[in-house]
């Protein structure tokens, strides 16, 4: 599967496509190819970091359960520069906060879908991503959502 790299604030980026969606975000590979989605998906991480982006409009796929992608669903809608609970998101799916917070971190695409942008009830809970809280609140405080944080 066609894998692109990008250098950003928060490390080497690298996106995945498979199939004509975004499959994967992570920060371990290093890659190199090209396809016209991949281009568009570097394209608008630029943009996000520049501050120049604050929603993707990028075709995604989330391989896993139904309730994996509800729990991604609820996690694109939140607005950039706000935040929400894993409890707001259980709520909202009618669930429990602990399995919200495991498919958080069970997130394939983090930073498009913005995972970042939820917290524990008393705290900033966790990031999966590299640099871990660390990058959560790089994230949050790019988007303004950091002012909680300081």
């Amino acid at each position: 599967m066609p894998v692109a790299s990008l250098k950003t604030p928060v490390g080497l980026l690298s996106v995945e496509e498979r199939d004509g969606a975004i499959v994967r975000l992570d920060w371990s590979a290093d890659g190199t190819a090209r396809s016209a989605l991949l281009d568009v998906a570097l394209d608008q991480l630029r943009a996000y970091f520049a501050g120049e982006l604050q929603v993707f409009d990028l075709p995604l796929q989330v391989d896993g359960s139904d309730f994996q992608r509800r729990v991604c669903d609820a996690m694109f809608a939140i607005p950039f520069g706000e935040t929400r609970t894993y409890g707001d998101i259980a709520r909202e799916l009618g669930g429990a906060a602990q399995p919200v917070g495991n498919a958080c971190g069970a997130n394939p695409i983090p930073v498009i879908i913005p995972c970042h942008r939820v917290l524990g009830a008393n705290g900033l809970g966790g990031f999966s991503g590299a640099g871990g809280v660390e990058t959560k609140v790089a994230l949050l405080k790019h988007e303004g959502a950091g002012g909680l944080l300081i």
